[in-house]
């Protein structure tokens, strides 16, 4: 049969309609499964069922037999649709199927390239695995190797080295022997030709009394064979020794004539290696240190001659053999010049420290000190007046002292801007700068200092008005941990900001009489987080705002010193404060802090920190601050006229530690308070009871008895103590000040304890201090 597929339109609807391929399908399906003998036969019967039943019915299998039929088609719908020519609407066509075929076989092949070039992938990726697995292997079995190698190399070299020691121990020990019996021979030869001369002469000076004498040296030596030894032989000869390092010559002396075991700890090389002859300054000679130094210059490093001014130039060249020398003080010694500087940086170049402070030595040993003293770390020129500029130029010159670390310059009123401007091009290096009493000292010398000093970490400018504000301005470039000024009204609160500003580290801040100092600087130091030392001392603009600000600070809870000495506006609110956040403090000034009363002062009762208190000159009265402060050792409460022996009776209760105690000017003491203290306080040094008028011989018995370690004691205007009892009893101390004089009239009482009339007293505040101050240093000159 043709294709109809350019047949009539109307026939080929008339297939549609009639569903011939339907028909078609169901009986060419029938024949190819069934397979009848008679195909004809087998198509009429099924014609005939289908004309029977209708054509909605029909299946492809419905020709078929239930137990014959087939889960799929033998005969494709497109196949007959393509074999009667009625494909049209079929999307499978030839070129379709060419199509599709091309697109499987692309993506087949794809797909198959794909996983080939994937396990190629993973064979490169193993390979290189394995590859770097394999070097890794390689470098670990080297490693070992390496290391078996290497401990093995070191225990025989371990080996070699015991061998080599063992030998030279061995040889050492040879030699040793060796040269031991050489000395031995030698000394037995020396002492036989020594016994031998001996004898001769004692043979002709004796004659045949020799054995007499024999005899009576073994008698004498049997009977003082026997020894006794006393309780100290007992102390540990290192004990000892390290008690022979704080006794001064003259007691060393003494030391060695008391025993042969002390004479040879006295001569213990340890002991001269520390120096000190300015405690025996006035009997100093140049014959004894001449000898001293000839026996104990190898071990000397440290030599102190402050004050000795009797020495010349032997005792210089003498000092010039101690090769050790590090660390020399010659002030004060008028016989030091540039000769005897010159035979001292010939002999000793190891000096670090040297002090030449109030000697007479010119440019000539600056240049001296720059030759020979490179390792030169500390150096006092203080009071040298002979020096100019010029001198301090020749530090620069040679090896230069270029390691300065310390320089102390007080009172050389001849340097000029200049000559800080050559010490700041030769010892740039300079971290502690001294300048006290030094009026002619300027901003600018300091601006010319600091140019280069860029470590200067502390200061000291005592007693030079002329710096300002300027000044300080340079010197925060430092970052400064420690400042001293006093003396100074040209110094403000703008310091104070730039401190806080620029120098973080801040530890030390001495401002001691700085009249324009006001509460501002305490506020704006207040952020700063190390203080531990802080003296206003005579800052009298200074009121419990400024204080209060400071110690709610950072550094409040931190602070270890505090001195507010005449700042006549601080009050009992300030001491409150300080009682309550000064944890740590160990050492409060409140001298002539007049508006301090005893509600301040029992407020410090709990705190135990306190070492050392000065309430002296305030208006206090009998008070128990000291409750709390078991550990206080230093205890001022002078001119505090409203005291009695209660006050006394309380510290010696709860103070047993107490070292120092001044209760000058308290003229309501009696025996009793002495007799208190003598019982419990025995570790006192120091005690002033000068102007105490009521005080008599009995004090002075008490303090005997229980006050052993007594060592200062000052009477002064205590008419009721004899001489007689003074001369009795102050046998043991090192210093002692008395005169039975009425008390003066700036003391504010009469000889019974009377006070005088207001017109005789002296005036209040600092002027008062300054009044104080000034009569007690003249009486104690």
């Amino acid at each position: 049969m043709s294709s109809l597929r350019n047949a009539d339109p109307a026939l080929r609807a008339y297939f549609k309609r009639h569903r011939l391929l339907d028909v078609y399908e169901t009986l060419l399906c029938g024949i190819f499964i069934m397979c009848p003998e008679d195909p004809l036969k087998f198509l009429e019967e099924k014609i005939r069922e289908m004309m029977e039943k209708g054509l909605d019915g029909i299946l492809w299998d419905t020709c078929i037999d239930s137990s014959l039929r087939p889960k799929l088609k033998r005969i494709s719908e497109t196949y007959l649709h393509i074999l009667f020519g009625l494909n049209d609407e079929q999307l499978m066509t030839e070129e379709l199927c060419g199509k599709a075929w091309n697109f499987y076989s692309k993506n087949l092949k794809k797909l198959y390239f794909h996983g080939w070039m994937q396990y190629c992938l993973l064979q490169k990726n193993h390979r290189a695995l394995v590859k770097q697995k394999m070097a890794v292997a390689a470098d670990h079995y080297d490693t070992r190797i390496t290391r078996v190698v290497v401990q093995k190399w070191r225990a025989w070299v371990k080996f070699r080295k015991d061998q080599i020691a063992l030998a030279a121990m061995r040889i050492q020990k040879v030699f040793n022997d060796s040269l031991h019996k050489i000395i031995l021979r030698a000394w037995h030869a020396e002492a036989q030709s020594s016994a031998k001369t001996k004898a001769y002469f004692e043979s002709l000076v004796k004659g045949d009394q020799e054995e007499y004498f024999d005899k009576q040296d073994d008698v004498q030596y049997s009977s003082t064979s026997e020894t006794v030894k006393d309780e100290i032989s007992n102390i540990p000869e290192r004990a000892i020794l390290q008690i022979f390092h704080y006794i001064n010559l003259i007691d060393l002396a003494r030391c060695a004539q008391v025993s042969r075991s002390w004479m040879l700890l006295t001569q213990a090389s340890s002991i001269w290696t520390d120096i000190d002859f300015s405690s025996v300054k006035h009997k100093m000679q140049d014959k004894t240190l001449i000898n001293i130094l000839k026996k104990w210059r190898p071990y000397v490093v440290r030599l102190n001659l402050r004050g000795c001014s009797s020495l010349h130039w032997p005792s210089f060249k003498s000092i010039s053999e101690c090769k050790n020398l590090q660390d020399l003080n010659v002030s004060e010694c008028q016989g030091l010049n540039d000769e005897s500087m010159r035979l001292i940086s010939e002999g000793c170049p190891a000096l670090l420290y040297l002090n030449l402070s109030y000697t007479d030595i010119t440019n000539g040993t600056l240049r001296l000190l720059s030759r020979s003293f490179s390792n030169l770390q500390y150096l006092s020129l203080a009071y040298c007046r002979k020096f100019t500029d010029k001198g301090l130029q020749y530090l620069g010159s040679g090896k230069g002292c270029h390691k300065l670390i310390y320089l102390d310059l007080s009172g050389c009123i001849q340097i000029s801007v200049d000559g800080f401007r050559y010490i700041a091009n030769s010892c740039s290096g300079i971290k502690h700068l001294v300048i006290n009493d030094m009026p002619t000292l300027t901003d600018k010398c300091i601006q010319a200092l600091v140019e280069k000093c860029q470590q200067i970490m502390s200061v000291v400018f005592l007693d030079s008005p002329h710096l300002s504000d300027v000044a300080f301005k340079a010197l925060t470039e430092c970052k400064l941990v420690k400042v001293r000024i006093e003396g100074n009204n040209r110094i403000t609160d703008l310091s104070f900001k730039l401190m806080s500003k620029s120098c973080p580290q801040i530890k030390h801040i001495y401002m001691a009489d700085c009249q324009k100092i006001t509460d501002v600087s305490l506020k704006t130091i207040s952020p700063l987080k190390y203080i531990l030392v802080l003296n206003l001392a005579d800052c009298v603009r200074i009121s419990d705002a400024g204080l209060r600000s400071f110690l709610e600070g950072s550094s409040g809870t931190k602070l270890r010193e505090l001195n507010l000495t005449n700042c006549i506006h601080v009050t009992d609110a300030s001491l409150m404060k300080i009682a309550q956040r000064c944890h740590n403090l160990a050492y409060l000034n409140m001298r002539y802090c007049e508006s301090v009363t005893d509600a301040g002062i029992e407020a410090l009762g709990n705190m135990t920190s306190l070492i050392s208190i000065d309430i002296s000159g305030t208006t206090v009265s009998d008070m128990k601050f000291c409750q709390g402060a078991k550990d206080l050792e230093y205890c001022d409460v002078s001119y505090c006229f409203q005291l009695t022996n209660e006050t006394v009776k309380a510290l010696a209760f709860n103070c047993h530690q107490l070292t120092s105690l001044n209760i000058a000017g308290c003229h309501k003491m009696t025996d009793l308070c002495v007799q208190y203290l003598s019982g419990v306080c025995h570790y006192l040094h120091f005690l002033d009871i000068s102007g105490c008028v009521h005080l008599t011989d009995k004090t002075l018995k008490y303090l005997w008895k229980g006050c052993t370690q007594l060592r200062i004691l000052k009477m002064l205007y205590c008419r009721n103590i004899t001489k007689q009892a003074v001369l009795k009893y102050s046998a043991k101390l090192e210093k002692q000040e008395y005169n039975d004089a009425d008390p003066p009239a700036w003391l504010g009482y009469d000889s019974g304890g009377g006070v005088l009339p207001l017109n005789k007293k002296p005036k209040t505040g600092p002027e008062k201090a300054k009044a104080l101050y000034q009569n007690e240093t003249k009486e104690a000159a």
